[in-house]
């Protein structure tokens, strides 16, 4: 392995350190500028969707975390955040419908973890009532 990190490993560092840094804004430009030379970059949507997350703006999380569902429909973790992305809007019944849609297409030993979660949450909507009824 190199010990001299890519151009896109660097950005990615450098965005990173900006967020940790609390500067959100320039980190999100320079993920965005990123995203344009490597419009699939996972790690860089990853972090888009999670800084738009903590803004609060969770329309746009929940754009960048369909995004990554499809390159990655198996994933757990992208799963959990466009649940939350969707739940935050008062979407709940297509927060549902993302947890069906995992449970169709993943690995069920690999995303143990996600299952389990995914049961806690089904079972505690169902318990509160907080998905509206059709």
């Amino acid at each position: 392995m190199s010990s001299e990190m890519s151009d896109v490993e660097e950005r990615l560092a450098q965005a990173k350190a900006l967020l940790e840094g609390g500067s959100n804004e320039e980190g999100r430009l320079m993920l965005l500028e990123l995203l344009k030379d490597e419009p699939n970059n996972a790690a860089a949507l990853l972090m888009l969707g999670g800084v738009y997350f903590y803004e609060e703006k969770f329309a746009e999380a929940e754009m960048v975390y369909e995004r990554l569902v499809k390159m990655e429909p198996g994933s757990g973790m992208i799963s959990i955040a466009l649940f939350n992305a969707l739940m935050k809007q008062g979407r709940y019944e297509e927060a549902v419908g993302e947890i069906r849609r995992f449970i169709s297409v993943a690995d069920k030993v690999q995303e143990r973890e996600t299952f389990e979660k995914y049961a806690e949450i089904s079972q505690a909507i169902a318990e509160s009532g907080a998905a509206p009824g059709e």
